[in-house]
């Protein structure tokens, strides 16, 4: 009997040590980290959305009426460049704007600017034969301004020459100075030591001569023995050359045909001529020629069949001088008078779309610091280059 209660009393024993064991297991067990706190987080502890909203579209009170010049958006030149600046005035600063193209003799520029003039306060114009009914429209609307492309918009009748108006912005450029780089080109890259220009209106001004003296004398720089032929497809007051692209083609082939093997062109919508010419010779004789663009990077312009004949373009930022005119007018900063974008503004310059000059650019760099530096002083008249 002894001997049971001993038994039993070791028994209890036991049980109360192994519950005593099972107690502290589990305290410790609630020490440990919880194994939920391994895993990802869920998806609460996730950083919020961000709450930044994008900027608001700018917004001003300025309006633009655009009128372009003969031949109008879709010239892959001149025009479209200015378009390419009044579509970033629209993006950038929030300008609503309308466009308009004159007839094709051009009979109704005045009756343009004075439609854009009655509902705008800016008013611009592309092309230099806008100068003197920009200067009567912009009298008879002293509350709208003017800016008129490749005009200086000053009276030469008086001593000094003075804007028209307080109204009245030119907005100039270098034109001889890029043309400088790109006949610097041409020479550089001629295998026939023969080269072409084409102008598209002589005798307005000497605007277009600009552009034939500095190619010719960028390109006598490299090479004084080089040969240059030079045609103009109309003369004023005949205007249709620049928009003449079948006697442009005509023109270059005929100069391609004579040995030169780069040409040219200052001509408007007459250049698209000039490339097909250039396809088309390359093509018939085995031999690449090449056009050189101008006003646009036309290699980013023209029928994507022409493009790999574009050598290079002289680039006039007409896109430029639009956007800074709008913007100046939204700043309230516009000023009468002109503005002259030149090299040391890059507003002018040749582009380098395709390649085909970037073994050549060391050296037209070259020459375009020693313009701006003035040690090159380009002419702006062809008999003089």
């Amino acid at each position: 009997m002894k001997n049971r209660k001993l038994l039993f009393a070791l028994f209890a024993l036991v049980a109360m040590l192994v519950l005593a064991a099972c107690g502290g297991d589990d305290e410790a067990a609630t020490t440990e980290a919880p194994a939920a706190s391994t895993e990802a987080p869920p998806a609460s502890t996730e950083a919020p959305p961000a709450t930044t909203e994008a900027p608001a579209a700018p917004t001003t009170d300025v309006t633009v009426g655009l009128v372009f010049d003969i031949g109008g958006r879709g010239d892959q030149s001149f025009n479209d460049s200015a378009y390419a600046g009044l579509e970033r005035a629209g993006t950038e600063l929030g300008v609503k704007f309308t466009e308009a193209s004159p007839n094709d003799d051009g009979s109704n520029r005045a009756e343009l600017l004075q439609l854009a003039a009655d509902s705008n306060p800016m008013v611009i114009a592309v092309g230099f034969l806008f100068e003197g009914d920009a200067a009567k429209t912009a009298a008879a609307n002293a509350g709208s301004n003017f800016g008129v492309v490749d005009s200086a918009m000053l009276d030469f009748t008086k001593d000094p020459p003075a804007p028209y108006g307080d109204n009245v912005s030119g907005l100039v450029f270098a034109e001889h100075q890029g043309s400088f780089l790109v006949g610097a080109a041409a020479a550089l890259k001629s295998t026939t030591g023969s080269i072409g220009f084409i102008g598209g209106v002589k005798g307005v001004g000497g605007l277009i001569e600009k552009f034939e003296a500095g190619y010719i004398a960028g390109a006598k720089a490299v090479n004084p023995d080089i040969k240059v032929v030079s045609e103009y497809i109309t003369e004023a007051p005949d205007f249709d050359g620049f928009n003449a692209p079948d006697r442009a083609k005509d023109i270059a082939l005929a100069m391609y045909e004579g040995g030169a093997d780069i040409v040219y062109h200052a001509a408007g919508g007459s250049g698209a001529g000039l490339f097909e010419a250039a396809k088309t010779h390359s093509e018939a004789s085995g031999t690449k020629v090449w056009g050189i663009g101008v006003d646009s990077d036309q290699y980013n312009t023209v029928d994507p069949a022409v493009k790999d004949y574009v050598l290079t373009s002289m680039l006039k930022r007409v896109d430029v001088a639009v956007f800074e005119i709008i913007k100046a007018k939204v700043d309230g900063t516009i000023a009468a008078g002109p503005t002259t974008y030149d090299l040391s503004v890059d507003g002018v310059g040749y582009a380098t779309s395709g390649g085909f000059v970037d073994d050549i650019a060391p050296q037209l760099e070259e020459f375009k610091a020693k313009i701006i530096s003035g040690e090159i002083e380009v002419p702006t008249d062809p008999a003089a280059a």
